[in-house]
Formats: structure tokens, sequence, C-alpha cells
């Protein structure tokens, strides 16, 4: 069977790739890696970087996935970001990144001024429990219309169709 590798044991980022994976007859197998970056990164260089380091560290037996989430501030408004990079057997390195989401200023302030991960700020301002192993802070904030294992999905579905356009399979 053929091996997919995600940099990460959370239960969204590996169900996502399962998700994506699975019907096509992957085996999925979640590693938990260091990212490399600071836990909560701060713009999409570091969070594509995150992402990348975590798919560098797994076993080359198979495709290599690192899913990472991450802030960045613009026009100065804090956005939700996610990237994801997949590694080929053969070394080839594909990215994508997903879906970009405004957060409200008291996120942005705990983040900033107070030195929180967005885990913590929801925490803290919102009474939310373990937003990254649940629906998340794009869940939170849309009524879970949108959870977060629906913006790793869309991640590893572009992922997947980059694979398939590149005739890595």
């Amino acid at each position: 069977m053929k091996k997919v590798y995600v940099g990460s044991t959370n239960n969204n980022k590996v169900q996502a790739v399962k998700n994506v994976f699975e019907p096509y007859g992957y085996e999925v197998i979640g590693m938990e890696v260091d990212s490399g970056v600071s836990a909560q990164p701060k713009n999409d260089l570091e969070t594509i970087t995150g992402a990348e380091n975590r798919a560098r560290q797994l076993p080359t037996d198979g495709i290599r996935i690192g899913l990472e989430a991450g802030i960045e501030i613009l026009k100065d408004e804090l956005y939700l970001t996610n990237f994801g990079v997949l590694i080929t057997e053969s070394g080839k390195v594909i990215r994508a990144g997903g879906t970009r989401f405004v957060l409200p200023d008291e996120i942005k302030q705990a983040i900033f001024v107070d030195g929180l991960e967005l885990s913590d700020a929801m925490d803290k301002y919102f009474s939310f429990k373990n937003a990254k192993h649940n629906s998340g802070a794009i869940g939170y904030f849309t009524k879970d219309v949108v959870k977060r294992i629906d913006i790793f999905d869309h991640i590893a579905k572009l992922l997947y169709g980059s694979y398939l356009y590149q005739g890595e399979e």
C-alpha cells in the first residue's frame, strides 16, 4: 500500500489528509514532528516554512505532508492563514495555501500584546477550549459553518490535485 505521512498527530490535520488520500488507496500515518518555527507563526513565510519543516522530517518511503496554521497582518487586520507542503518520494516540493479569515481585535491584542497563541487567546477571550483539536477559531467565528478540518481538507485536496497534475503518480 502507498503511504502518506503527515507531520502531526492533530486529529484535524491527519483526518483531513485521510479524507483526501485514503479513497485513492493510500495509508495515512500521522507523526509528531517539530515545525521548527514559533508555536504561533506570525506571517505567511513562517507558516509555510513550518509546514515544509514538518514534511521534511518525515520518512521518505512515501508522500510527506506538512500542514501549518498561522496568522498574518494585512491592512491592520489579523488574518488566520493556513499552508501545506507535500514532498514526493522523488523529492519534488509542492506548496498550497488555504483560507484567509479576519480575526477580531481581541485576538490580535492577545497575540501581539499578551504574547498568547491563537488557541490560548480563544480560551481567554471566548471561553473556547482546545480550539486546535476541535473546530478551531474558524469554527467559532463562523458558527461551525466552516470547521478547522475543512480548511486542512481543502489544502490536502490542493496538494493532491497538484501532485496528480505534475504527473508524480
